[in-house]
């Protein structure tokens, strides 16, 4: 089989696991299981390579070890996390938009438009599948050091947030201190890290034109559904938030204006 025939099976592939989500969502009333499976369905597309690429190599192991790694965690912490909250606000004002049959709209509204993107976002892990060089390079070195270095800011990040909402004094208050006084969506630039580091794994294999993959992954967490998103109304949750903003890079880290944090 060809790349393009390989990439095209990793569309059914991902729309599985968010269809039996739906399933699912149906039932509880609530589509925002749809963030804990997102790693699946990322997970889903690279098994479906692996199965249809003729042969393995060190690098398409070293792949499938990062990739459970970034999985198992991102898939855990949104799980405890979102633990007995019910639906996300976020998917509420959607549902409210979208009502009456909301149930049925969101298989295509949420669902499979998720399965579709995680398909773009696939591509590094196709690419990094791929016959490449028989052995590892400086270019699988350089992805495994922008990956782990994503890999380790988007813990931390995580880890730092879910201490200070564990806080009975943090309602209303925002989150200014540790990697959060650098820039306010430091867990969203670790994952856009991790993403460039497998495609420079891809890249090391030769698969150049799996491009589109990272960059989509850039623009939906700065863009889309990442900072925009959810930056529409936090000001209004936390009136402290606006001179955060003022302060604060959006994405990168880089040293707060005036050097000061939010109170």
């Amino acid at each position: 089989m060809s790349e393009w025939q390989i990439w095209c099976a990793g569309l059914p592939a991902a729309l599985a696991p968010a269809l039996a989500c739906w399933l699912v969502s149906t039932v509880r009333r609530d589509v925002s299981l749809v963030d804990r499976v997102w790693s699946l369905l990322l997970v889903a597309t690279a098994l479906c390579y692996a199965e249809l690429t003729p042969r393995s190599s060190p690098r398409s192991y070293l792949l499938a070890v990062l990739l459970a790694i970034w999985a198992l965690r991102l898939a855990l912490y949104i799980t405890v996390r979102n633990w007995g909250h019910g639906e996300d606000r976020r998917y509420q004002a959607i549902r409210r938009r979208h009502e009456p049959g909301f149930a049925w709209k969101s298989l295509y509204l949420v669902f499979a438009l998720q399965a579709a993107l995680a398909w773009v976002v696939s591509l590094p892990l196709l690419g990094a599948l791929g016959a490449g060089a028989a052995s590892l390079g400086w270019l699988d070195a350089l992805g495994v050091c922008v990956w782990g270095g994503g890999f380790l800011l988007e813990t931390l990040a995580d880890w730092q947030l879910a201490r200070f909402r564990a806080r009975p004094d943090s309602r209303g208050q925002v989150q200014a201190s540790g990697l959060w006084r650098y820039s306010r969506h430091p867990n969203y630039f670790g994952e856009c890290c991790v993403w460039w580091g497998f495609y420079l794994l891809a890249l090391a294999a030769g698969a150049w034109w799996t491009l589109p993959g990272p960059v989509l992954m850039t623009v939906l967490l700065r863009r889309v559904s990442g900072v925009t998103l959810l930056e529409q109304d936090i000001g209004e949750r936390r009136p402290g938030y606006r001179q955060y903003i003022e302060r604060t890079s959006p994405f990168v880290p880089w040293p707060p204006k005036g050097g000061g944090v939010v109170p």
